[in-house]
C-alpha cells in the first residue's frame, strides 16, 4: 500500500500530478528514486513543468459512430503545433477512444485505454515529445434516436466545431444548421434555455439606452419589449435568420423540410481562456540581464 505521504513527497520532488506519482510508486514498489526515473522515462516530469503555461490554441473535432457522436477540444500553446500531424493524430486517437468508451467527462476520458496506456498517458507523452503543454479541455458526448440525424461541421480546419441533432430532416439539412451555428455563434438553442437573469440584465441595459435617447418611461418599456425579441433572434439558434435564406428563421427552415431542431453544441478553440500577452522586447532584455 502506497502511503499518501510518500505520494506527496514524490510530487514535491518532481512536480508531477498526484495520480502519476501514485502510479509511479506502485509500479516501482515504493522505491522513491526508481519512481523518479519512471516518471522521467514517461516524460511526466518534463510535462509537469509546463503545467502553468497557457494553452489557448489547438483544435476542436467531431467523431461519429452510428447513433453516438463526440465533440472535443484539445489545446496546445501555439497554432504551429495545432497543425502538427502528430498532434492531429493524437486528437483522432482520443476521439475514437471516447467513442468506444463510456466516458461522459474529461476526467473519465483521461482514464480511457489507448495503445500504451491511457488517454492521459498519451497526452503526457506527446507533451514531452512535442515540447508544449497539451490538454484535453472539454468533451461532450451526444446520442441520437433513429429518427434523428447528426449535423457536423468544422470551420477553419477545426478552430470551430459545431454539432447539431435534427429530427426528421436529412443529414445534409442537419449539416447546414451546424454551419449556421459555426458562423453565427448562437449562445443557446431555444429561447426557453436563456437564464432569466440574462434576460433581466439585457432589459435593464435596453431600458437605459431607450431613456438616454430621451424616450419617456412608458415608451421605453414598449421599446424594450421589441428589442428583447431582437436579442433572442441573435443569441438563439432556432430564432436566427437562416444564413442561406434571410426570409425565414432556422426553426421555419427546418419545418419547411419536415425537420425539428433538437440540440446544438458549438466549441470555439480557446474561447474563455485568457491568453498571455507576449512582450518580445521585455523577454529579450530579461535574458540579457540574466546572462
Amino acid at each position: 500500500m502506497i502511503s499518501a505521504s510518500l505520494v506527496k513527497e514524490l510530487r514535491e520532488l518532481t512536480g508531477a500530478g498526484m495520480m502519476d506519482c501514485k502510479k509511479a510508486l506502485t509500479e516501482t514498489s515504493g522505491d522513491m528514486q526508481a519512481a523518479v526515473d519512471w516518471l522521467r522515462e514517461k516524460g511526466v516530469v518534463k510535462a509537469s513543468k509546463k503545467g502553468n503555461r497557457i494553452a489557448a490554441e489547438g483544435l476542436a473535432n467531431i467523431f461519429i459512430d452510428g447513433s453516438k457522436a463526440v465533440i472535443l477540444e484539445v489545446n496546445s500553446e501555439t497554432d504551429f503545433v495545432a497543425k502538427n500531424e502528430e498532434f492531429i493524430q493524437m486528437i483522432k486517437t482520443i476521439g475514437n477512444a471516447i467513442l468506444a468508451g463510456e466516458a461522459k467527462t474529461v476526467e473519465e476520458a483521461l482514464e480511457l485505454p489507448v495503445e500504451d496506456g491511457t488517454v492521459n498517458d498519451l497526452i503526457v507523452a506527446k507533451t514531452a515529445k512535442i515540447g508544449e503543454k497539451l490538454s484535453l479541455r472539454r468533451i461532450s458526448v451526444v446520442n441520437k434516436k433513429d429518427t434523428e440525424n447528426f449535423g457536423a461541421y468544422l470551420h477553419m480546419g477545426g478552430k470551430i466545431a459545431a454539432l447539431t441533432v435534427v429530427e426528421g430532416a436529412s443529414e445534409e439539412i442537419a449539416k447546414e444548421i451546424a454551419m449556421q451555428a459555426a458562423a453565427m455563434k448562437p449562445q443557446y438553442v431555444f429561447e426557453s434555455e436563456v437564464p432569466q437573469e440574462v434576460v433581466e440584465k439585457e432589459k435593464e441595459v435596453l431600458k437605459l439606452q431607450a431613456m438616454e435617447e430621451g424616450k419617456p418611461a412608458d415608451i421605453a418599456e414598449k421599446m424594450v419589449a421589441g428589442r428583447v425579441k431582437k436579442f433572442f433572434k441573435e443569441i438563439c439558434l432556432s430564432q436566427q435568420a437562416f444564413i442561406k435564406d434571410g426570409n425565414v428563421d432556422v426553426e421555419t427552415y427546418l419545418k419547411n423540410n419536415n425537420g425539428k431542431l433538437v440540440s446544438m453544441i458549438r466549441f470555439e478553440v480557446g474561447e474563455g481562456i485568457e491568453k498571455k500577452e507576449e512582450n518580445f522586447a521585455e523577454e529579450v532584455m530579461s535574458q540579457i540581464n540574466n546572462s
